[in-house]
């Protein structure tokens, strides 16, 4: 069986995009609800707004993608996607 990438539209509601975009900044991936380039990410060094109250600086560098996800921007994110985090799938422990 061949694997297949499916494009956003096939992936259920519509193909509903989020209200946020992730964005490197301040050394975590935070969240935001900043406007951004169409079919772009932040460019580095551009202020956002984070779902965390943060205002950092963008990081649009391979390895700023690879920092830790900001837990307080991941908990609002995942709360207006309205998909419970891992952990609450899991069952809180």
């Amino acid at each position: 069986m061949t694997a297949h990438c499916l494009p956003r539209s096939d992936l259920g509601g519509g193909g509903a995009m989020h209200p946020f975009h992730w964005a490197p900044a301040g050394g975590a991936r935070h969240a935001s609800r900043d406007s951004k380039p169409t079919g772009g990410n932040y460019p580095t060094g551009t202020f956002v707004t984070t779902l965390c109250g943060s205002y950092v600086a963008a990081d649009n560098s391979d390895m700023a993608w690879l920092w830790e996800t900001c837990a307080a921007c991941n908990k609002t994110a995942h709360a207006l996607a309205a998909v419970p985090t891992a952990h609450l799938r899991a069952g809180a422990r």
